[in-house]
């Protein structure tokens, strides 16, 4: 479970930030990465946390080059 939460985090920052569908990420897509980030801490190892940090900070980078 707790792989697929951390999965699902890092599937839904790089739906957020490489902008597939030629659309601009929506404040809606920005609270489901986030979302999904802070699901992931609940049950990961120490390891995995690091990531989700760095997965937070690279959310917050896109969403500050974006304006």
């Amino acid at each position: 479970m707790a792989r697929n939460l951390f999965e699902n985090a890092r599937e839904a920052v790089n739906r957020f930030t490489q902008n597939r569908d030629g659309r601009q990420p929506s404040q809606e897509d920005m609270q489901a990465a986030k979302q999904a980030i802070q699901s992931a801490y609940s049950e990961c190892s120490q390891e995995e946390k690091q990531q989700l940090q760095q997965l937070e900070q690279q959310l917050e980078n896109h969403h500050q080059s974006m304006r």
